[in-house]
């Protein structure tokens, strides 16, 4: 009860940043009773798919100050979990997913122990590795597919079919990304006022300080690593469910990776409203912009220049993205 009750407590946010989130909150829960398209809704899911990725990289990467880019590795394996559990053993969704998270916490502490030993880019570098190479090991395991990976046919279930999550209509789907968001939301409100969140903002900001007081840093990082690690496996398993056809390529590259920490560190890492900013401004930007300039123009390639011009900008007025800059008007304003 009394982390529900931390989870909850949101006193500490100035009333204009209540108001903002109650009138966002609603937007997201009526959008599908709004006129819209297909493309949109499929962008709205993508959207809150990338909040929730960055949420989880923010508690590591945002609070932690650690630089990881090979989160990606772990989006396969949930999707890959669930995918096979479902196809080969007829397992539902609620059961496979918890079970993709156990392995992915389980791989995150097998290489959690020796990456910590790592610093700055060395431990960025180690990273990408670790991911590249586990994306190397699912092409070649005839077990999950190879390279063509494994398809999850919706023709042997009825859909609606809530336990397996195969449904006909995104809306769904939405609803059911959308709770996990609202529960990410309320996690990560908890986390960053808990005692672990305290520990890691101490040691961003000097582990030989941290250290000094007592903390244990190397297990402190571990296991926000696993926690980082739980919120991506998670989305893993539901990307798996929603597109229904997975292969390493798609859901382990490190375009992907580097996509997640984009997010959070555009929107202002280390921060509640970060990684959500970031996915409201990029993953609309990357979805439109492909499809108006790349596609439609004949433009190909324009929609990322345009992308990469927008991220270079906001960095060189605030290092701390977007929310930085909020923050920073804020202050004006009070002054």
């Amino acid at each position: 009860m009394e982390a529900l009750s931390s989870a909850l407590d949101f006193s500490d946010f100035p009333r204009l940043d209540m108001i903002i989130a109650g009138v966002l909150g609603g937007l997201l829960v009526i959008f599908p009773a709004t006129p819209h398209s297909a493309f949109a809704m499929a962008t709205m899911i993508q959207f809150l798919m990338f909040s929730l990725y960055g949420m989880g990289w923010n508690t590591i990467g945002g609070y932690g100050g650690q630089v990881d880019l090979g989160k990606a590795q772990y989006v396969g394996i949930g999707a890959f979990t669930t995918a096979v559990l479902m196809v080969r053993w007829d397992v539902p969704f609620w059961v496979s997913m918890p079970i993709g998270v156990c392995f992915a916490v389980i791989w995150s502490f097998i290489i959690g122990y020796p990456l910590f030993r790592l610093k700055g880019h060395y431990f960025a570098i180690a990273t990408i590795a670790t991911s590249l190479v586990l994306k190397d090991i699912f092409e070649v395991w005839d077990f999950v597919g190879a390279a063509c990976g494994i398809e999850i046919s919706p023709i042997k279930y009825n859909p609606p079919d809530f336990l397996h999550l195969i449904f006909k209509e995104d809306i769904y789907y939405y609803y059911v990304i959308l709770g996990f968001f609202f529960l990410g939301i309320l996690y990560v409100n908890w986390f960053r006022k808990s005692r672990l969140g305290f520990q890691l903002r101490s040691i961003k900001d000097n582990e030989e300080v941290a250290k000094s007081l007592g903390i244990n840093v190397h297990w402190a990082k571990i296991k926000t690593y696993a926690i980082a690690t739980s919120f991506v496996s998670v989305v893993g398993s539901f990307h798996a469910c929603y597109i229904k056809n997975i292969e390493p390529e798609d859901t382990m590259s490190l375009d992907i990776s580097i996509l997640i920490a984009l997010m959070a560190m555009l929107g202002g890492a280390g921060s509640l409203w970060g990684p959500i900013i970031g996915a409201g401004v990029l993953i609309p930007l990357k979805s439109y912009l492909k499809e108006w300039l790349g596609a439609r123009a004949g433009l190909i390639g324009i929609d990322l220049i345009v992308y990469g011009a927008i991220i270079m900008l906001v960095s060189a007025v605030e290092p701390r993205g977007i929310w930085g800059i909020v923050e920073k008007v804020r202050r004006r304003k009070r002054n």
